[in-house]
């Protein structure tokens, strides 16, 4: 099982923005995300782990395979050979930060670093993202977008095989019976993995636009 260490940078602060419902709000001061931004890169401590599996017919070939049920994952990975399960968190230091601060009544602060963190983690993903494209293209796939369980159909209850096979509890993560992840700015994905030389012109360079969630917070 691969693990993936990056250090990211620089938060970005429009994501952040967006994350705290706060896109529409042009007159709050800038400043106060940018401090959020800062202070998040402080606390992030990126891990990331994955594992790459053959692909056929709804089915994973893990050990031991696990079938993928829901119309739209099923769709999105159509024609895939095989299947990147991943899961990455920016650790559990930030969020701790995130309770201190609502504790002591410093609300906005709180909403602001729990902002940044959701973005940092999506900017991990995508960081992990770009280097499979890289690394797969040099053997002839392109990469489909990821898809965790809860967007489109694919129910948030098959977070449990997905956990298994990726390599979550290699980096430290938990999933609570109500199938959600510890520490909370976590990700866990799969990647299908398409040959090049058969790829279909389709929707599956898309993302939000391709989930019919048309009141996901997320959406973009």
């Amino acid at each position: 099982m691969p693990i993936y260490n990056a250090r990211i940078l620089e938060i970005d602060a429009a994501e952040t923005r967006r994350y705290a419902g706060l896109r529409k709000a042009q007159d709050f001061a800038e400043k106060n995300i940018l401090d959020a931004c800062e202070e998040a890169l402080l606390l992030l401590n990126v891990r990331g782990a994955w594992n790459i599996y053959d692909y056929d017919n709804h089915i994973v070939a893990s050990e031991p395979p696990i079938e993928i049920l829901g119309k739209s994952i099923v769709k999105h990975l159509d024609g895939c050979e095989k299947v990147i399960c991943m899961a990455v968190t920016v650790g559990a230091e930030i969020e701790r930060e995130v309770t201190r601060k609502f504790e002591r009544g410093e609300y906005l602060a709180s909403v602001l670093l729990d902002a940044a963190a959701t973005a940092a983690v999506e900017q991990a993903a995508d960081l992990m993202e770009k280097n499979f494209s890289s690394t797969f293209a040099k053997d002839g796939f392109k990469l489909r977008w990821r898809f965790s369980p809860g967007y489109g159909d694919w129910n948030l209850t098959e977070q449990a095989k997905l956990f298994k096979i990726s390599g979550a509890e290699q980096i430290g993560l938990n999933l609570t019976s109500a199938m959600m992840l510890e520490p909370r700015k976590s990700v866990t994905a799969i990647i299908g993995l398409e040959k090049i030389s058969v790829q279909k012109k389709s929707s599956h360079d898309k993302n939000c636009a391709d989930c019919d969630k048309f009141d996901c917070p997320m959406r973009k």
